[in-house]
């Protein structure tokens, strides 16, 4: 049996990267009894045909190191959550629901900030807010090829998926540090600011200087799955190193008194938007606890 990596999946077959070349599986009927769903970026155990060393059956998943639900992939070892100095506006709360995912999954989330050439000042205001939280950051322009060295570095001999929303260059990111990928990029609709969806279904491409990276649809809403509101502030590490000071063992870090958490909020050690992105989904999170 040979190992490898399901690097596409479409209608019922899997493509399985070897040593011995790409192979075209279908998975075994047990799967499906089991419960079990093969999914891109998964591990696994082929058995190819004797007729047709191209073809093979699909014969054990490996370990996963972690899954998402939307899109299906595996083993990612970090997510590059992409957003935009300018068209789009940037979302900071999707942005840090992107974070909770990769916390929760325990992934590393990494912040790149693209089209800084649009609006060098605010590019640099995003990344001191994330900075200041400890996540790697990035400033690039796919459109000037600027900083996608850095991103290089950071992209070898790692599993990565992108993420964020539609418009804000991830695709042409892709295209410009692969060189290869040949990805369609759509352009921005001009009466909502919004990027029209250009992939199609979820692949995962090597890259020439080691590593592979998702082109996954669908990467720009978060995993709710197991978030509880008491512990949201686990997934927010800027909140969290202030959390144990709190005057209240269960502190919410929304309205008790000598909260530690405000108290740094107030100094600047925490950023507004973060503290907005957390009250948000501390609401939500308590609601979806209700029903």
């Amino acid at each position: 049996m040979l190992t490898g990596i399901i690097v596409k999946g479409i209608g019922g077959f899997y493509y399985v990267t070897t040593d011995a070349g790409l192979i075209e599986c279908r998975a075994r009927g047990i799967f499906r009894k089991q419960g079990q769903q093969p999914l891109v970026g998964d591990k696994v155990l082929i058995k190819r045909t004797t007729e047709d060393p191209t073809k093979g059956s699909l014969e054990e998943i490996l370990p996963r190191k972690n899954q998402f639900v939307r899109p299906p992939v595996a083993n990612i070892d970090q997510l590059i959550i992409t957003v935009a100095a300018g068209q789009p506006e940037p979302n900071l709360l999707l942005v840090d629901q992107l974070t909770v995912t990769a916390e929760m999954a325990h992934v590393k989330p990494v912040i790149c900030i693209n089209k800084m050439d649009l609006d060098a000042k605010m590019a640099e205001e995003l990344a001191s807010v994330y900075r200041q939280v400890g996540y790697e950051t990035l400033l690039v322009s796919a459109r000037q090829d600027s900083g996608t060295d850095a991103l290089r570095r950071i992209l070898q001999n790692k599993t990565t998926a992108f993420a964020g929303n539609s418009g804000v260059g991830k695709s042409t990111l892709l295209n410009c540090i692969g060189g290869s990928f040949g990805l369609e990029t759509g352009s921005l609709s001009e009466k909502t600011q919004r990027g029209r969806h250009t992939t199609r279904h979820t692949e995962l491409f090597p890259l020439p200087f080691g590593g592979y990276v998702f082109d996954t649809p669908g990467f720009s809403s978060y995993e709710s799955v197991g978030l509880v509101p008491e512990t949201l502030a686990e997934y927010f590490p800027d909140i969290h190193r202030h959390a144990d000071a709190c005057r209240f063992a269960g502190c919410a870090h929304m309205a008790e008194p000598d909260c530690s958490v405000k108290a740094a909020l107030e100094d600047g050690q925490i950023a507004k938007e973060r503290y907005e992105s957390y009250c948000t989904l501390y609401t939500e999170a308590k609601k979806q606890k209700k029903w």
